[in-house]
């Protein structure tokens, strides 16, 4: 009768026990302070409050985890589950990631939502080859000219050491015959101050962020593109959640999305009027410059189309038509 007893208690007790919470650890590249990580973190507690604590995402934020350039293999590898990164860091694996820094294709938000969703579809079975899947995907600010001193013509743009954070930008610089530098964001200030570069094309809540007053004059504000950040999870860790859990997630990433395209928004203004607080020249392009900007954006997007892949160039052809 005892051995009943026990039994009973302790089929009882296992179904009173709860799933075992499980921690996901989250690398991202860029500091606390910045919108993608604010909304990435309302991300991580949207899930929290969603599964009960079932899942919880710690993030690891300026790439305190992994370097910006190992996030990817991280999470394909299943060193971490999720992680974010600058999606067009993967334009040398396939140019259909890197269409949104392409110079003038899309520069207002409606055309970059319209190319967001032009590029979702390739780029999610792109990622799927390698076990990987989008959560979302948030663009920056429209980018901009930050150098000491105006830019009146494109031709003074060369010679000056140029930071690039992509090979777009690296094509870029070269064919305004300045030099490309390769800096992360986190090392922008320590770039300038020692020399290493001397211009830059970036977003304002970078040039903010970087309080680019120490050590620039002006911003010109040329909106060239709006290059996206994204979120991805490793697609054998996010089956192996609950199917409430799952669902749990993917609604987060859909607010996320939605919530960060509205940050993205209104970070533009916000920043931009942080730099001219602090001193910095806010300038509207002259003619001649966008001219000379718009010429080098049609040769590099048809030195893009001559090396983009068939599914790249559907991205582009969908978005055009």
């Amino acid at each position: 009768m005892m051995k009943k007893y026990a039994a009973a208690f302790v089929a009882t007790f296992a179904l009173a026990v709860p799933a075992i919470a499980e921690t996901w650890d989250m690398p991202t590249p860029y500091g606390d302070s910045t919108f993608h990580t604010v909304n990435i973190q309302q991300f991580a507690d949207d899930v929290a409050a969603a599964t009960n604590g079932d899942l919880t995402i710690t993030l690891h934020t300026a790439g305190s985890l992994f370097p910006h350039a190992e996030i990817k293999n991280a999470i394909r590898s299943r060193q971490v589950p999720l992680g974010e990164f600058f999606l067009s860091r993967l334009s040398n694996e396939d140019l259909a990631f890197g269409i949104d820094s392409q110079p003038f294709v899309a520069t207002s938000y409606e055309d970059a939502a319209k190319l967001w969703s032009a590029q979702k579809p390739v780029i999610t079975e792109l990622l799927a080859k390698e076990g990987l899947m989008p959560l979302f995907a948030v663009p920056w600010p429209a980018q901009g000219l930050y150098t000491n001193g105006e830019i009146a013509t494109v031709d003074d743009l060369a010679g000056l050491r140029f930071r690039a954070y992509n090979a777009a930008l690296e094509e870029f610089a070269t064919l305004a015959k300045a030099a490309p530098v390769q800096i992360e964001a986190s090392d922008i200030p320590q770039a300038f101050a020692t020399g290493q570069v001397q211009a830059m094309i970036t977003s304002p809540s970078t040039g903010a962020n970087s309080k680019a007053w120490d050590f620039l004059t002006h911003y010109t504000q040329i909106d060239a593109w709006l290059p996206k950040n994204i979120v991805v999870v490793n697609v054998r860790m996010f089956d192996a959640l609950s199917p409430e859990v799952q669902a749990a997630v993917l609604e987060a990433a859909a607010n996320a999305e939605t919530r960060g395209w509205e940050m993205s928004k209104a970070e533009a203004a916000t920043k931009t009027q942080v730099m001219a607080d602090n001193g910095i020249v806010i300038v509207t392009p002259s003619p001649e410059l966008v001219t000379g900007l718009q010429a080098i954006g049609s040769t590099m997007l048809e030195n893009w189309k001559d090396n983009a892949s068939d599914d790249a160039l559907s991205i582009l052809d969908t978005f055009l038509n």
